[in-house]
């Protein structure tokens, strides 16, 4: 039986309310057409929106900001809460993990961040169009890697524990909240609703080959299929900067020997520049094979977690309109 209580949304409203002056709280926020991470407060907390993919902003941002001091002294931040993300962006937190938490050598600041937040995924109950996790083999709810999973049904909030974290927190509020344990019949309609969002994104992806093969045909591809999808690729790098694990950044030197992250992209010309002008990245079609290489041969050679989790945003996000998943059914076929 898995670990489920429930708790009234006007009551779960007044849990997050009983909250915020310990956390800074984080959910997404729906607005006009645009849907997005936005900080928490008494006016907007019952504006949240709950199992509806996917925020603008990929999770990774929380955790690896697009610019910080890596030199200063750790601040000793107020513990936050993020709500609301979709397992997509959880599942991309695995393989930060692996690299900056590297017991050889963990990064101080993104230990700090992970170590002082507290993640609510959420299951999807709706798909958009380039949504592809199923086809690695990535389920639309959390199992893992979250500390709770939050399903809102009827008007009813669920909340799956993930973690010790996640129970330390249904403990802290089963003092002051009338959370009880889910019915098993809520559960199944849980359960159910899960299950359709599944059948319906593996049926949109039908032909879309599965992260193993994908890497197996990219290997394989020529020339040919490279200078085709790339022709339309203006080098914005919008692919790597909104995906969720995407993580290659300068580090700039700065006076009294600060130094700053800043996160970069694989697909900015003169990413690899170095003395002499060199550049082995300098042509347009090989700067674009080397993200798919980076993301389906190499990162699989060293890590165990995924480098794509299928959310589809490097897509969405493509100011030439490249669809990475039509490239890799035109290498499948």
């Amino acid at each position: 039986m898995k670990n489920y209580y429930s708790l009234l949304i006007s009551d779960w409203n007044a849990v997050i309310e009983k909250t915020l002056p310990n956390y800074s709280i984080y959910a997404p926020l729906k607005e006009n057409d645009s849907l997005d991470y936005e900080l928490i407060d008494l006016e907007n907390l019952s504006n949240i929106s709950y199992n509806i993919p996917k925020p603008t902003t990929p999770l990774k941002t929380f955790f690896l900001p697009i610019k910080e001091n890596l030199t200063t002294e750790l601040k000793s931040e107020k513990k936050r809460i993020i709500i609301g993300s979709p397992n997509c962006d959880i599942q991309g937190l695995k393989i930060l993990d692996e690299i900056y938490l590297d017991k050889d050598f963990v990064d101080t600041s993104y230990q700090n961040k992970r170590e002082n937040t507290l993640l609510i995924g959420t299951a999807c109950y709706e798909t958009l169009e380039h949504c592809h996790c199923m086809s690695y083999g990535i389920r639309p709810f959390s199992m893992e890697t979250a500390d709770i999973s939050l399903s809102k049904v009827d008007t009813r909030i669920h909340l799956e524990v993930l973690s010790e974290k996640g129970e330390q927190f249904i403990s802290e509020i089963k003092e002051y909240s009338a959370i009880s344990n889910s019915p098993e019949s809520e559960i199944k309609d849980i359960e159910l609703k899960q299950s359709k969002i599944e059948n319906e994104i593996i049926a949109n992806n039908t032909g879309l080959p599965d992260y193993k093969k994908t890497g197996e045909i990219v290997q394989k591809a020529k020339d040919e299929i490279w200078n085709k999808y790339s022709s339309k690729c203006v080098s914005c790098g919008a692919c790597a900067t909104i995906c969720p694990t995407c993580t290659c950044f300068l580090l700039i030197d700065k006076p009294n020997f600060e130094k700053v992250r800043q996160l970069d992209a694989c697909q900015y010309p003169g990413f690899e520049r170095v003395a002499g002008n060199e550049d082995a990245l300098h042509e347009l079609s090989i700067r674009f094979r080397n993200r798919y290489f980076c993301k389906y041969v190499w990162k699989p050679q060293k890590f165990k977690s995924l480098a794509c989790t299928g959310c589809g945003r490097c897509i969405e996000a493509c100011i030439g309109k490249i669809n990475k998943n039509e490239l890799f059914r035109e290498l499948a076929n």
